[in-house]
């Protein structure tokens, strides 16, 4: 997903929005069906490259579909289709399981989500049927911004917010295992972080498309997930209502953050490029997070020291998007 990410810009100027997004969750179905039928383990694992690059490619096409398409509510816009990644993944989660033990196992559960994804492609289609005007594709070149200082500010409020979100998903659970929770109770932390996004996403979105400044709704979800993140740490009493906290933080800032690149790009091509840019470092840096922070663990012996790297992480967050003032937006914009 990092390092593909980058070429959704070339895509949607070459191909415009609507075809080159239908090409990547294309190539979500199609290799999600051939890794349905794989032989062998090895070639589940390859096939997942080719599901990656589509989502890599249809993660930084959507801010460009939500510029061509929703220009007057962006931040609502992007929340809906977070969301909606919320509960797709919430709804495969649920679903896997149950559905390959009541079939013929596992494969059934990657053909029917293979099978879905290839539905979506046809509604996409079908229901973009009237492009907007400049969605069939741009001839001039479309560069990254790599020099652009305001773009680096992006990625790193990005990679930050990724690292937080990663570390959480991957070892909450296991820190208060070891705080002494049974593993279902200490999972079942992991749906408390997950299904408090759904909400705030949907609502504090729409808000900010009428009231208030990009950098007011950042600070303050960066600041709760901060404050949540150092209750987790001091006062694991209250870790059910810090852990909903933090999946608000989360709600809040995805779609914000990903609204960023409309806001600094006037041409939808130029916004690709600034969220290819933005996702392709992000997804590559963050992406060894959990890594990183089991070693972390490894080394020091506990899991409080992984809970204090992401206050850590949660606090520059929001010190990064405390410093996005609308000046900063506007005097950095990328203009191709």
């Amino acid at each position: 997903m990092g390092l593909f990410a980058p070429s959704a810009a070339f895509a949607s100027g070459r191909f415009g929005s609507r075809a080159a997004l239908a090409g990547a969750v294309g190539l979500v179905a199609v290799f999600g069906i051939l890794r349905a039928v794989a032989p062998s383990a090895t070639a589940v694992i390859a096939l997942t490259v080719g599901v990656g690059i589509g989502m890599g490619l249809a993660g930084a096409l959507m801010p460009t579909a939500v510029k061509e398409r929703f220009a007057h509510r962006p931040a609502f816009a992007t929340g809906i289709y977070s969301v909606g990644i919320v509960a797709g993944a919430a709804t495969a989660s649920a679903v896997a399981v149950p559905f390959a033990e009541a079939t013929d196992g596992w494969r059934s559960s990657l053909l029917l989500f293979s099978a879905v994804t290839a539905l979506l492609v046809v509604a996409w289609l079908a229901l973009t049927r009237r492009e907007p005007p400049h969605s069939r594709g741009d001839t001039r070149p479309v560069r990254l911004p790599w020099r652009s200082a305001l773009a680096w500010q992006l990625v790193a409020i990005f990679v930050l917010m990724s690292v937080a979100y990663y570390g959480f998903n991957s070892w909450l659970p296991d820190a208060f295992v070891e705080r002494g929770w049974s593993e279902s109770k200490a999972g079942a932390l992991v749906a408390v972080l997950n299904g408090g996004q759904i909400v705030p996403a949907l609502v504090v979105p729409w808000f900010a498309d009428r009231w208030g400044s990009r950098r007011l709704y950042l600070a303050v979800s960066g600041f709760v997930l901060s404050a949540a993140a150092l209750g987790l740490v001091l006062a694991p009493g209250g870790s059910w209502g810090w852990t909903a906290a933090v999946g608000g933080g989360f709600g809040v800032l995805f779609p914000l953050v990903m609204t960023l690149p409309l806001d600094v790009a006037r041409r939808p091509a130029d916004v690709a490029a600034v969220a290819g840019m933005m996702l392709g470092v992000g997804y590559s840096t963050s992406s060894v997070a959990p890594f990183a922070l089991g070693g972390l663990r490894d080394a020091t012996g506990s899991f409080d020291a992984v809970l204090w790297a992401l206050f850590g992480a949660a606090t520059a967050l929001f010190l990064l998007c405390l410093a996005l003032t609308r000046e900063r937006l506007h005097a950095g914009a990328v203009r191709g």
